[in-house]
């Protein structure tokens, strides 16, 4: 049986998911798919399931490396755990081919994949890190905007309509401190 996973870091990446799905159908996958929606350091309930799942004989079938492990010690103990099951798996970005893990060159090759793409990964947040520091001694790095003071003229605008900061913040979805915060500021 093609057993499916999928996952996006954040709720906002639909489109990814979607095409992640779409892929694992396409393959065959189309009786059990597991997916979530979390960060790859986060607990993953739906990967911890699909490897429950799955039985001797099966594939556990993934787009891209990245969406299983998020390392390559994290990726080595997922391996152990399908051989441990007689789980093969099988890697769509690989060219769609079934990676034998259970082989040590299909270990090896699992192995250098994991690595690189974990080494791309600690590059691209090293360069991310730079830029952030660099923009921040130009003057150009402000950060994200604190939600709550985005949310300011709302505030105001239910304030004036009659609401009080309790029903202000449940309405905005908000703590009371932020919004008796922003009355303060504005007063």
């Amino acid at each position: 049986m093609l057993i499916g996973y999928a996952r996006v870091s954040t709720v906002d990446q639909v489109a990814g998911l979607e095409a992640q799905l779409r892929d694992l159908a396409a393959t065959g996958c189309t009786e059990k798919v597991f997916y979530e929606r979390v960060s790859s350091v986060a607990q993953r309930d739906q990967l911890a399931a699909a490897l429950e799942w799955c039985r001797d004989g099966d594939t556990l079938v993934v787009t891209r490396l990245d969406r299983l492990a998020r390392s390559t010690a994290d990726l080595l103990a997922i391996v152990a755990t399908l051989e441990r099951k007689g789980v093969a798996l099988r890697i769509l970005d690989f060219g769609g081919q079934a990676v034998d893990t259970l082989s040590p060159s299909g270990k090896l090759i699992v192995t250098m994949f994991g690595a690189v793409a974990q080494f791309e990964r600690e590059l691209m947040k090293v360069r991310m890190l730079e830029g952030i520091a660099k923009a921040k001694a130009e003057g150009k790095y402000q950060g994200r905007a604190p939600t709550a003071r985005r949310l300011a003229p709302k505030v105001h605008e239910l304030r004036i309509s009659g609401l009080g900061p309790a029903q202000i913040a449940a309405r905005l979805c908000m703590s009371r401190s932020s919004v008796y915060r922003i009355l303060s500021e504005a007063a």
